[in-house]
Parts: C-alpha cells; structure tokens; sequence
C-alpha cells in the first residue's frame, strides 16, 4: 500500500492511495480540486495516467476539493463516491457520472482497498473524511475540520500513517490582514484545524502503529512548514515517526507503507 498528493492547501487538493499484490493493482483518488489538465499533468509526475484511477472519493463540496472531480471522471469513466449531503450541493455538475453514496460507518471494497467514511466538523452539507485500508495497514486523513471530536479521534486510532491538517498558527492567523469575519470562520467550530489544535489531536490518538505523519491544507498567509512541523513533532514526542509536510505545488511523492520503516518510492 502506497500513497501520494498532487498537492495540498486552498489552491486545489488531491491525494493517490493504491494497494497492489502479485495479480492486481488498485489506485483511487481522494478528492480532485484541479482542472483536468493540471490533474493529467501532476498524474504523469507521479507515473500515473487517469485511466488506471478505479475511483474517486469525495470529501466535501468546497472548490478546492471538488472542482476536477466530474470533470475528470466524466471524461475518463470513473465512478464517484460522496456523501448525499455533498452531492446535493454539486449535483447540478455531475451529468453523465457514476456517482454512489456513502456516509459514515460504510465500509466501501474498491478492488484491494477499503475506504471508511467518517464525519467531521467543517462548514459544509455532510463532511466526511476517510480511513483507508489492504487489509495490513491503515491510512487515516483528516483535513477541513474545525475542532477534535471523539468520534474522528477513534476513527483515526491504530492508523500506521496520518496525512492530517495544519491549517494555521493562531498568533499568524490573528495578526493578519484578513477580515475579522474571515478569520472568525478559520478559527471557529467549523472552520479549519490549527497547529495546536492537530497536535492536541495527535496527543490523544492511539499511535501504538504510528510511524508517519504528514502535515496538510497549510495556509500560505497564516502558516509555515516549520512551525507546522514543529507541532506536530512535539505532539509525537519519542515515538520513531517521521513527520513530513505536504506542499500546494508538488505535495509529495508516493510513500510506501512498509515496516519496519517508512519508504519514499519514485514513481
């Protein structure tokens, strides 16, 4: 089981995950916020064209998660996998897609992969988030939530790598120059999760199988890597997981999940 991002943060959001043995491969995408062409174009970096995608799934309705997905599927025949309360919010561009509902607690089979939906705070119709699986290891992502819940902090336990968000520094996010209604909704209940908000998260998980964590959905005003990377090391304290951070350009190369340590496979 591998995993990879075409890129990260309010500009546009994709993530590859892929499971393979001896006979089959299977590769779906989580969320699709680029035109198609720029898609095509991050795919083939990756070594991937988009007809070898068996899916997409969706998190929300937000542009910068959505705006490719019916587009690309649509023009590559791949089926679409949202909550109802999202497709009511995009359904007027899903014509001619194979669109299937899920909500959480669905255990979703695409080929080697299981998908498990949750939910998760976010202003949006009906937000979910996922835990991917083979069957031997487990890939949690939690991004575009406003505050820690139990629920999301069972879902994301026992996971092997978390691509999880650091949205912003709050001192950053308070002295900037963007409207005080903005940054209300940044910072609210519904909004998107700080560095110390993610590392109090962490804190709390069970990481008895953690061995990588990815920072992502970085605010380019309100944000550093470093100080993103900084919260989330102090989160994990001693344990041996590397921490990496997903940028909006280039994301990251594909990661393989292996013991007894992590590797970064090309393409």
């Amino acid at each position: 089981m591998k995993f990879a991002s075409l890129g990260s943060g309010s500009e546009g959001n994709a993530l590859l995950i892929s499971a393979s043995d001896a006979a089959h491969s299977t590769t779906i995408m989580l969320d699709c916020g680029f035109a198609v062409r720029e898609t095509e174009r991050r795919l083939q970096r990756l070594g991937l064209q988009p007809d070898a995608l068996s899916g997409i799934f969706v998190t929300h309705e937000h542009k910068d998660h959505v705006g490719g997905v019916f587009k690309l599927a649509r023009r590559y025949g791949i089926p679409v996998w949202l909550s109802r309360g999202t497709f009511h919010a995009v359904r007027s561009d899903s014509s001619g897609v194979d669109v299937r509902f899920c909500r959480d607690g669905d255990r979703i089979e695409v080929g080697g992969l299981q998908m498990a939906p949750y939910t998760v705070p976010h202003d949006a119709r009906e937000p979910i988030q996922y835990v991917a699986t083979d069957g031997c290891y487990r890939l949690g992502v939690l991004t575009d939530a406003g505050q820690a819940t139990t629920h999301l902090i069972q879902r994301l336990g026992g996971c092997d790598a978390l691509m999880v968000e650091c949205n912003h520094d709050l001192q950053m996010l308070a002295g900037s120059s963007y409207p005080a209604s903005l940054k209300q909704r940044i910072g609210g209940a519904y909004g998107h999760l700080s560095n110390s908000t993610m590392a109090e998260i962490l804190s709390a998980l069970d990481k008895s199988r953690l061995r990588m964590v990815i920072g992502a959905h970085l605010s380019q005003q309100n944000n550093t890597p470093e100080l993103a990377r900084a919260s989330l090391c102090e989160a994990i304290g001693d344990l041996p997981a590397r921490v990496m951070i997903a940028c909006q350009e280039q994301g990251f190369d594909w990661v393989e999940l292996a013991h007894p340590e992590l590797a970064v496979v090309e393409a």
